[in-house]
């Protein structure tokens, strides 16, 4: 089969590959209709995320058809149209029974072991196509792709759906919604989101189907902040034109936004010193990632507000304002989405009608281009605001 392989940083190779099998009883295999390059992958195609070896299969957002099934999958049949979430969970231990399936214990074999107990003090659920620190799974930038706990994670498409309309279940569509989720939002709530991308997108989406009565979105990137106002309907500022943190104060009364989101994470575009700052620690190795957004939305949050991050943080982060946060009382919220947990409840909300999910993608490629539309993801050109793969065309 074809898949697209990590071969070093700016290095995204469409490789013929050993096509997967069943390993275990209750593993499927899908055959890949639509997959999508997130900016969680542009991490790995810059070279911030450790462990990848030269010929990982990358990828994490997919759905496709089911072509086989292990002997104990039960819910699954050849035929089925299914999409499969990020975290690989195995649906039965402590944290998947309370429905924290990214922190499942079961998925991950911790095979970097010294270094998660390094970096994270504890294994986190394994991810499709993130590395070895995340289990070494064979991501879904492919024609086909084993899926392990078929039994757990995959959720049926409805007759009547297209791929573009449910694709982003797997990830940014939950992640968005649990980033805004996170910020206990209430009527009248002023919302600050950091980041017009895919996942900041949905978080401004669902923002406001939680309730908020305003949001601002902050970026530097023309035709983002045109799609936050027009699809995602907030108001806008372009962080090269004018300080965030003042706008926001401003626009505020003084008082700062009830709820900043942070959709950026690790590779943030700061500006001035504080931004050349932290370029020049994570180049040099001093810090592994760049928390110039973070920073931002501690210092702008309202006092006894919620600072909810939804961008990837991989490491160690250098001075992060902690003061700011312990004496105004913030609460952070952060982690991997509990894909799981929102599916059907999304599901439900695209059938309806209130999201359209279908409606951020600029670009739609064969896979054999995914090299272009990693650089042109990567580095915001055409227009590009979300690119899907469809294998075989």
């Amino acid at each position: 089969m074809k898949a697209v392989c990590w071969h070093g940083a700016k290095d995204m190779r469409v490789e013929t590959v050993p096509d997967p099998t069943i390993l275990n009883p209750r593993d499927a295999i899908i055959k890949v209709s639509s997959t999508a390059i997130c900016g969680s992958d542009v991490h790995i195609y810059d070279g911030f995320i450790p462990t990848m070896q030269p010929g990982d299969i990358i990828g994490h957002e997919f759905m496709g058809e089911v072509v086989e099934v292990g002997t104990e999958v039960k819910t699954l049949r050849k035929g089925d149209r299914v999409v499969v979430p990020f975290p690989i969970s195995c649906g039965h231990c402590f944290f998947c029974q309370r429905d924290l399936w990214s922190l499942c214990d079961n998925s991950n074999p911790d095979t970097n072991a010294w270094m998660i107990e390094k970096l994270y003090g504890h294994s986190p659920a394994a991810l499709f196509g993130y590395s070895h620190l995340f289990g070494g799974y064979a991501g879904g930038q492919a024609e086909y792709v084993r899926v392990p706990f078929a039994d757990v994670g995959p959720i049926k498409i409805p007759d009547g759906l297209l791929d573009d309309q449910v694709l982003f279940l797997s990830d940014i569509l939950p992640t968005g919604y649990m980033a805004a989720e996170n910020c206990q939002i209430q009527p009248g709530d002023t919302v600050a989101v950091w980041g017009c991308g895919p996942v900041g997108l949905f978080a401004i989406k669902s923002a406001y189907l939680l309730g908020a009565e305003r949001v601002i979105a902050i970026d530097r990137v023309p035709e983002r902040l045109q799609m936050a106002r027009e699809y995602g309907k907030a108001e806008t500022l372009n962080f090269e034109e004018l300080d965030p943190g003042e706008a926001l104060k401003e626009m505020t009364g003084g008082r700062g936004p009830d709820a900043c989101i942070d959709a950026v994470g690790l590779e943030a575009h700061g500006m001035g010193l504080e931004g050349f700052y932290d370029k020049v620690k994570q180049a040099v190795r001093l810090e592994t990632d760049r928390p110039n957004v973070l920073r931002q939305a501690i210092v702008a949050c309202r006092k006894g507000g919620t600072v909810s991050l939804a961008g990837v943080y991989g490491g160690f982060l250098d001075k992060v304002p902690m003061g700011a946060a312990f004496n105004k009382g913030l609460t952070l919220k952060m982690g991997q989405t509990h894909v799981h947990k929102y599916l059907r409840p999304l599901l439900n909300r695209i059938q309806s009608g209130e999201i359209d999910a279908s409606a951020i993608i600029t670009h739609r490629l064969p896979l054999e281009d995914a090299s272009y539309g990693y650089d042109i993801f990567t580095n915001k050109k055409d227009n590009c605001v979300k690119v899907v793969l469809k294998p075989g065309t």
